[in-house]
């Protein structure tokens, strides 16, 4: 074993005997010898007499290398030699010494590699400079079957190497294959087919294997051959031969499946395919497709089959002739039963798309009508195929109920899977109404008389396909009950499936109601069935805590229907079936945890309140209703708050997550209650609503520091201002006296940021609270002047400290959940301010309280009218300054100022910053649709500034700001004579043309003041 020996074996060494640093003196050594003038022909050597199989494939791969890095730079004599040494190497010419190593004697990762050399030199010199290399090879697999394996490796090479196009190709390969494949196609295709067949009848009933490998080659190549070669009277009865008969390997029928497919597949024009796929006579191959669905043969065959049926489908498309059709038709017609014994039976093969070629064949049939019966017979095989695709394997059918990991892996999984699946069925539906509605009521009719044991998969298909089918119907159509509609619906309705008790049947049984309620609307008889259904242990009483929860949220939908037509039904609703649920919420035993985890009653009262909120429930009964329920919740409210000192901290998170539900309870039992009803109508119900606000309210009191019970009354108390409208007043004062008393719980620590100080921050609760005062602004507008007029100073002094007037730091480690939290918190600010403004109430920041704080505003409003990186934000903020400047402004003809240094303020740093520096920064991109919109704005603050200022604006923006901008003079004597006109969308098309101008005349950035 020499040096070069020693090295390569090292080099290639994994077991981590080897020192690191000898590897690497052996990956060096390697190295320096591949550089060597004289690499090639010790390669060679090598190959022929050493038996290490690294040091062969390392010898492979450095002449592969040296062949397709170096070969323009190669003699014609060294070139030579590397065709007779590689020829001799794949076994197609003897070497003269006894000595020698047999490469094809070697493994298959070196046959492999072999062949890829011998492929390398053909790309480059095939058929230019070596145009007999097929020809050369032929005769010489008359030596047998390793000469013979080497050639299929060489074939499968070259199509794997450069004409495959499965793989991504250059410009410069897809020119060679083609140059190549015309050479082959002119000069030996043909009598390479001929060897192929010569080779396959030679040993098919002695090696096997090697004619499956021959088979193998010779399906890649059938894509691009001429098709007469193999679709012949020769060819094809030797491939079904040996597809047909038993004693050969499966293997070898299989190879022939694969050349029958790839002839099948083959891209023609569609008559000669049509003549082709009528030709094959491919129900020779439907009975074995029978077979153990696990076999490799079954795979194959059943490939074939859905492949033919494809290739069928597609022509029937695009034949024009009515003999052709007819033909396409009947081939149709003779193979979609074994496809549907296929998709039903097998593993189908990856590349075929169940759900696509069905849709592509349910979409021929929209233009037939009526549907043959051939027709309707594959209908109904193709919803059989949907039925037996969608169901669930029952091994998860215990996780389905627990819902546990995987349960939820697999729901998602079907989910997703069912998708397609159930388009397909709404395109049947339109195509074969009647046929698929008959099918799914048989398939009810089936999985309810099936014993419950094994039916729960069966009856949750038959359900899904009853709610898929919705997808195809019209509202119309439904109501009416069209077709079999009259019958599927109160089927449904009135059925008590053995298998109720599964969680997956019992959510998709409630689903489907609820899609067909427009149906119940119109038949009002069947109002009391639903109401069962949902209200016993089929729905909101089902053992199963998930079915339970979404059976509460899918009766309140039901609720918002039917809704009057539902009056009747109200004292048995809220009397016998939901009294026991009520209850539970009304009178909860707070020493135990029995409402832990369970329903939080929310859905279930705010059906009840849309239930008992309608004007058609008659006053007494209306507010009987009302006062059962919530004089029981607020008493616990009331016991709650007089212990609530005395709670030790075991006790308490079970009290306040009692309390949140309570209260979310109250909330959601509102929302059934109109402002009209309450205040006009009939008031007392508007004042047992206040009195529950005034109840609540105390809840601040007693738990001044739990913030998620803050949080649920915020959310109240914008509902009670939806519902009881300006009646509410009375009681906002006290409710932000609470909210800001003690709102600084949360700790925020800011780390290397440039202001560098550690604060308290309420920023969600201070969100919510902002949220709420643009609720009460936008609803009562001025009246709440004097209310805003308190609490501004207050949210002034907690946010300004913190909000960066400056913005906020970017790079690593700025990205953080309080980051996101105080940005949100300054986007609600503004979103404020602009809310105060707009709604005619800027003096409250005039007030002698706020006055501290006005400063500090219009710095902020101004840095992000000018730099903040939503420019939907900077667009508020820039109307806020124009509504600012018409509020405070006298006008251009002088008189006391209200604010003093307001005029001064906008005219030399707002209008010189925003209106001009901002815009000329190469980031405000016009481009932009938001930005053109911030253009606009900004184009409207300069006309109110002349409107308002006169020449004062004007003066100095022209003689300053254009100065300092470098404007052309007379740029801007144009200037003054658009801002003067009365055409606004000339002067912002002007302004735009200047600013584009100016840019191109600036050699830095402008400084902002």
């Amino acid at each position: 074993m020499d040096d070069l020996e020693k090295a390569v074996l090292i080099s290639f060494d994994e077991t981590g005997t080897v020192d690191s640093a000898l590897k690497s003196q052996a990956v060096a050594f390697c190295q320096q010898i591949k550089e060597s003038p004289t690499v090639a022909r010790v390669c060679i050597e090598k190959l022929v007499f050493c038996k290490l199989v690294q040091v062969q494939f390392w010898c492979l791969q450095t002449v592969q290398e040296v062949i397709s890095g170096r070969y323009s730079l190669l003699s014609l004599e060294e070139k030579d030699f590397f065709r007779k040494s590689v020829f001799s190497l794949c076994g197609f010419d003897g070497i003269d010494d006894e000595n020698a190593v047999r490469l094809l004697e070697g493994p298959a990762f070196i046959k492999n590699k072999l062949a890829q050399v011998l492929v390398t030199l053909i790309y480059f010199e095939y058929p230019l400079l070596w145009s007999s290399v097929f020809v050369d090879l032929l005769p010489q697999l008359s030596k047998g079957a390793k000469v013979i394996d080497m050639f299929c490796r060489v074939l499968n090479a070259l199509d794997d190497e450069l004409i495959s196009l499965d793989y991504t190709r250059t410009a410069d390969e897809t020119v060679i294959a083609n140059r190549v494949k015309d050479a082959m196609r002119q000069q030996c295709i043909g009598q390479i087919v001929r060897v192929w067949y010569d080779i396959v009848c030679m040993y098919k009933n002695t090696d096997q294997e090697l004619c499956s490998s021959v088979l193998d080659t010779m399906r890649r190549y059938i894509s691009w051959i001429d098709i007469g070669l193999v679709m012949n009277d020769v060819f094809m009865p030797l491939l079904f031969e040996l597809i047909l008969v038993d004693g050969s390997s499966e293997q070898l029928r299989g190879a022939a499946c694969s050349c029958v497919l790839a002839v099948v597949s083959k891209r023609m024009e569609p008559q000669p395919k049509l003549n082709i796929l009528q030709g094959i006579q491919i129900g020779r191959v439907f009975g074995l497709v029978t077979g153990d669905s696990d076999s490799e043969l079954v795979s194959k065959v059943a490939a074939l089959i859905t492949g033919f049926a494809v290739e069928v489908l597609d022509c029937s498309k695009r034949v024009s002739t009515e003999d052709a059709k007819r033909v396409s038709t009947e081939l149709m017609n003779e193979v979609l039963p074994s496809v549907f014994y296929v998709m039903q039976n097998c593993e189908v093969d990856s590349t075929f798309s169940i759900v696509q070629f069905l849709s592509s064949y349910v979409a021929t049939m929209k233009s037939l009508s009526p549907l043959t019966e051939k027709q309707l017979v594959h209908v109904r095989q193709i919803l059989e195929v949907i039925r037996s695709q969608i169901r669930y394997d029952p091994a998860y059918r215990n996780n389905l109920d627990m819902l546990d990991k995987i349960g939820r892996e697999e729901e998602d999984r079907m989910f997703e899977f069912r998708k397609d699946l159930f388009v397909l069925l709404s395109s049947v539906g339109r195509a074969a109404p009647e046929v698929t509605q008959v099918f799914i009521r048989n398939a009810l009719n089936s999985a309810v008389a099936s014993s419950s044991d094994v039916n729960v998969e069966e009856v949750e298909a038959a359900l899904s396909l009853l709610h898929a089918l919705r997808e195809s119907l019209s509202d119309e159509s439904i109501r009416n009950g069209s077709g079999l509609l009259s019958e599927l619906v109160p089927m449904l309705i009135s059925t008590r499936f053995p298998c109720h008790s599964s969680r997956s049947v019992a959510l998709v049984y409630l689903e489907t109601i609820t899609r067909y309620m427009k149906f119940v609307m119109e038949n009002t008889q069947y109002i009391p069935m639903v109401l069962t259904a949902f209200l016993d242990d089929r729905g909101i009483h089902h053992q199963n805590l998930h079915v339970s929860r979404r059976a509460s949220y899918l009766f309140m939908r039901v609720v918002k229907l039917l809704k009057a037509k539902l009056v009747p039904f109200i004292e048995k609703i809220l009397q016998q079936s939901l009294q026991d649920t009520v209850s539970q919420i009304t009178s909860m035993d707070f020493t135990s945890n029995q409402c832990s985890g369970a329903e939080d009653g929310s859905h279930i009262f705010e059906a009840i309140g849309i239930l008992i909120g309608m004007e058609d429930v008659p006053v007494e009964k209306q507010s009987e209703y009302l006062a059962s329920l919530l004089t029981p919740l607020c008493r616990q409210i009331e016991v709650l708050l007089m212990n609530a000192k005395n709670l030790n901290p075991e006790e308490s998170p079970a009290k306040v997550a009692n309390i949140q539900q309570i209260i979310m309870a109250i909330n959601a039992l509102s929302k059934g209650f109109s402002e009209r009803l309450v205040n006009a109508s009939r008031p007392a119900i508007g004042l047992m609503f206040k009195q529950t606000l005034d109840a609540l309210l105390q809840i601040l009191i007693a738990f001044p520091k739990i913030e998620p019970l803050r949080s649920k009354i915020t959310s109240f108390i914008h509902r009670m201002v939806d519902t009881l409208g300006a009646s509410v007043f009375p009681y906002i004062p006290k409710a932000l006296e609470q909210l800001l008393a003690e709102s600084e719980v949360i700790l925020m620590s800011f780390l290397n940021m440039k202001w560098g100080v550690h604060f308290l921050m309420p920023t969600k609760e201070m969100v919510g609270l902002l949220v709420l005062l643009n609720q009460l602004i936008c609803k009562f507008n001025t009246s709440v002047h004097g209310i805003l007029e308190e609490v501004f100073p207050t949210i002034a002094g907690r946010i300004f400290p913190i909000i960066p007037r400056n913005g906020f730091p970017s790079g690593p480690g700025t990205n953080t959940e309080e980051m996101r939290e105080l940005q949100e918190l300054q986007k609600t600010l503004y979103t404020f301010l602009h809310v105060i403004t707009t709604h005619g109430l800027s003096s409250v920041f005039l007030s002698t309280k706020s006055r501290a704080y006005l400063e500090p505003t219009m710095q902020l409003l101004l840095y992000t009218a000018c730099h903040h990186k939503d420019t939907v934000v900077r667009k508020a903020c820039v109307q806020i300054f124009i509504r600012l400047i018409k509020d405070w402004s006298v006008g251009p003809y002088g008189g006391e100022e209200k604010v003093p240094g307001f005029q001064s303020f906008v005219i030399e740093v707002f209008g010189t910053n925003c209106c001009l520096y901002s815009v000329l920064d190469k980031s405000f991109d016009f481009r932009d649709a938001n930005t053109l919109i911030l253009f606009g704005e900004i184009v409207v603050a300069q006309k109110v500034m002349y409107e308002k200022f006169g020449n004062d604006f004007l003066i100095h923006f022209v003689s300053k700001s254009f100065q300092s901008a470098h404007c052309p003079q007379d740029l801007a004597e144009q200037y003054c004579q658009k801002l003067q006109g009365a055409d606004i969308k000339a002067f912002r098309s002007f302004y735009r043309s200047l600013i584009e101008n100016l840019r191109g005349q600036q050699n830095g950035n402008l400084v902002f003041r």
